[in-house]
């Protein structure tokens, strides 16, 4: 359902907010925690940045550390930078006009399926995910 990209960022950010809190995470700890290849998420994390999810230092005390709290931070949040699937729902069909108001064949069957999907993303935070013990490695 959603992209590796996005899964990538989901845990990341889900690292940094479990391992960050007592200061900044650097991409080579993230990486290897996580097992993910170092240069593609470097990427990611700077992304992140730029879209105000982390904050980034150069140094030797570098790395990346959450820009709001956890709390704050809902999984559509990170996925924003990479898609939109979550914050607005497309039209299978492709059109660029579909809404209640003017649904395609699909809509209303498509709507049930993906309006809780958008909603577990829009109102799920990266807090109430921290600390359970089934994340996936």
């Amino acid at each position: 359902m959603i992209s590796k990209t996005d899964q990538y960022a989901l845990r990341a950010v889900l690292f940094i907010a479990q391992q960050g809190r007592e200061g900044s995470v650097r991409a080579a700890e993230i990486a290897e925690g996580l097992g993910l290849p170092g240069n593609y998420l470097s990427k990611i994390l700077h992304t992140l940045t730029r879209s105000g999810i982390l904050l980034s230092e150069r140094g030797p005390r570098g790395g990346f550390r959450m820009a709001r709290p956890a709390a704050e931070v809902k999984l559509a949040d990170v996925i924003a930078p990479f898609d939109s699937i979550v914050r607005h729902r497309t039209c299978l069909l492709g059109r660029s006009e579909c809404s209640d108001e003017s649904p395609c064949r699909v809509h209303a069957r498509w709507k049930v399926a993906s309006d809780p999907v958008a909603d577990f993303f829009n109102h799920t935070a990266i807090a109430d995910l921290i600390g359970e013990e089934d994340l996936c490695d």
